[in-house]
């Protein structure tokens, strides 16, 4: 970085990319600060400068020891390491150290003592049970749907949705092949061989509502274009993800209109959006949606649009022209396997393209700051 970068830099003073320090000679310090950083945006620390922007300097020696200090607690004292750029520069005969720290691509990061912390604007904060459990999961190393809840039994689970299951996927019946249960279930990822997981209560358990009463279907008709007291009907659908699928489709399909296609009267119409488009949302927002955020999936129909709100953005480096190209990333992959048998799913990724070529009034909203994907289907008969 060149000095008039710098001097700008500390002139803007502290934010969520920007630390000052006089010194530092703990490990621990560094350490947290580094893990911050990298489980963040990733930005600078600059070493020889005051909170109030004054330039204090760094002697040869702080230099020496503090370039040790960034080697050492970067390889022993970051887990897993990171590899931080530092850059001395000098500023009217006064050195800075300026350390830059990437963000990471192995979150989530943790100092050696085992604390995860994140930047939170110009400080730092530690990592909440919950976020941490999410950026364990967009790192792929653990995932949503295969959390067991210790609430549960196998006795939670509805054996005959299990069989039906089974028999669609195998061409067998469960009974005749002398499998144990609870084995077949521990494989499938379902169960831990005592307890139920979340995708095994959501898929085949015995009210799953009872243990997860946020994962239903919020589902609003109004009067006009706004939310606000225009609601003709309002219902919460509950169920496993069979049953929830059902109903939002069965709400759907009773206040979209039919429209004509043929000249006899008598023949039936076909839905003002066609019923395959919309179940496509509907899937996708029940397989896809983030369990880490306690929401439910929103049904909203006005008289110009349909919205469908699914829990959480999109994950990873998914956009929305990627997804329309058919990229995807099986944010839940338990029940992207089992899907396929249960509903109308695919799970080849072009479920977003297949809408669009159904139903071109379509618009997708990736809201990276609500932390939810919406599709809004706008209606073009409406009165």
């Amino acid at each position: 970085m060149k000095q008039k970068e710098l001097l700008q830099k500390i002139e803007n003073g502290e934010d969520s990319f920007t630390q000052f320090k006089v010194n530092i000679t703990r490990s621990e310090s560094l350490a947290n600060e580094f893990v911050a950083f990298a489980n963040a945006k990733g930005g600078y620390l600059i070493v020889g400068v005051n909170d109030n922007k004054q330039i204090i300097g760094l002697t040869d020696k702080d230099i020496s020891q503090l370039n040790m200090l960034i080697a050492n607690v970067a390889s022993q004292n970051v887990k897993p390491p990171i590899y931080p750029i530092s850059e001395i520069i000098a500023i009217d005969d006064k050195k800075i150290v300026l350390i830059n720290i990437e963000q990471g691509f192995d979150k989530p990061y943790s100092t050696s003592s085992g604390f995860y912390y994140t930047k939170v604007g110009s400080d730092k904060r530690k990592i909440s049970r919950e976020e941490l459990k999410r950026l364990f999961a967009h790192s792929g190393s653990f995932f949503a749907d295969e959390t067991v809840n210790l609430k549960t039994d196998i006795d939670d689970i509805d054996e005959q949705k299990f069989y039906q299951f089974f028999h669609q996927k195998k061409a067998k019946e469960f009974k005749k092949t002398g499998l144990n249960l609870v084995k077949v279930l521990q494989n499938m990822s379902l169960s831990d061989g005592k307890h139920l997981t979340l995708a095994g209560i959501l898929l085949f358990g015995i009210e799953p509502q009872r243990f997860y009463p946020m994962f239903n279907i919020q589902a609003i008709y109004c009067k006009g274009n706004t939310i606000h007291n225009n609601y003709i009907d309002k219902k919460y659908f509950e169920g496993t993800i069979y049953g929830l699928f059902e109903q939002a489709m069965m709400f759907l399909n009773s206040y979209l209109r039919s429209i004509q296609d043929k000249e006899t009267f008598n023949t039936l119409g076909k839905l003002e959006i066609p019923r395959e488009a919309l179940e496509e949302i509907v899937i996708n927002a029940l397989i896809h949606r983030d369990f880490y955020i306690n929401s439910s999936i929103k049904i909203f129909i006005f008289d110009n649009r349909v919205e469908i709100i699914s829990p959480g953005k999109l994950p990873n480096s998914l956009t929305v022209e990627k997804i329309k190209n058919g990229l995807s990333v099986a944010r839940n992959p338990i029940f992207h396997s089992i899907a396929p048998f249960i509903l109308s799913y695919s799970g080849f990724g072009t479920g977003i393209e297949r809408v669009i070529e159904l139903y071109e009034n379509v618009e997708f909203i990736n809201d990276t700051d609500k932390e939810q994907f919406i599709t809004i289907f706008h209606r073009l008969t409406f009165q």
